[in-house]
């Protein structure tokens, strides 16, 4: 067991924030720290058994599946955050306007992945992607929630934004019908390499799909810069949780 208090989690000396929303304090459960074995070292000295610092898992429903999602305090990338829940419910409720079946989709900052699932449920051909410390998560979420799916098996990759694009995509071989993103734009240093991610993917044809939180004038100095690129529309917003899902289109 953990506390909570005003959505700061307690462990082990240090705090994250908490992604659940309430108020005031919450006891909430850690899943059981599963040592692994330590390995034998080869300086005499013992290595220090890892431990997993993974939540409960949540459940959702989304396209008439049970979703279930294993969430993590160790990186921001594994906690569903708001703009994920906003397009999946938008994916699964307007499937005529944005129709993914046998769509070929690269979600960029894939986190626990539920986006990824929900667009796989729909048909989609997806690549699901993020740094590498968040991939062992995301990978497990996607397998345990697409295995028993006669869909097409989405595809979990490495992306460190604005790194290695043209040897790791290359231009002549990838080319994404729908670029999905959510909650991506927050106060981090690699802004201006998202913004170049976000570009080299969106070709002619491409439509991004970015739901976000907006929280700080970073957040509107970056749709800024993208609205002077691509043909941008809101397609809805959630003022519960502020957050605006948008939809670019067509580089100028």
């Amino acid at each position: 067991k953990v506390i909570c208090l005003n959505r700061q989690i307690f462990l082990n000396g240090s705090s994250v924030n908490c992604p659940r929303k309430h108020s005031g304090w919450q006891e909430m459960t850690i899943a059981p720290f599963i040592p692994y074995p330590a390995r034998p070292s080869t300086s005499g000295q013992p290595l220090v058994s890892r431990v997993s610092h993974y939540f409960d898992k949540e459940h959702y429903a989304y396209v008439g599946h049970r979703i279930v999602i294993q969430e993590s305090i160790e990186h921001f990338g594994a906690v569903v955050w708001p703009g994920a829940l906003a397009l999946s419910q938008y994916l699964e409720s307007n499937q005529e306007q944005f129709n993914l079946k046998d769509k070929k989709v690269l979600e960029i900052g894939a986190g626990t992945g539920l986006v990824s699932i929900v667009a796989c449920i729909l048909g989609a051909y997806v690549t699901a992607t993020d740094l590498p410390e968040v991939l062992e998560n995301l990978s497990y979420n996607i397998s345990r929630n697409t295995q028993n799916l006669n869909m097409h098996k989405p595809e979990v990759r490495k992306l460190v934004w604005g790194e290695d694009l043209n040897e790791d995509f290359p231009v002549s071989t990838y080319h994404y019908d729908f670029i999905l993103a959510t909650d991506v734009v927050y106060h981090h240093a690699a802004l201006d390499s998202l913004l170049a991610t976000m570009v080299y993917f969106c070709r002619p044809g491409t439509v991004l799909l970015w739901a976000n939180k907006f929280r700080f004038s970073t957040d509107y100095e970056f749709l800024e810069k993208l609205c002077n690129i691509f043909n941008t529309t809101i397609l809805a917003e959630f003022p519960e949780s502020d957050v605006k899902l948008l939809k670019q289109w067509d580089a100028q």
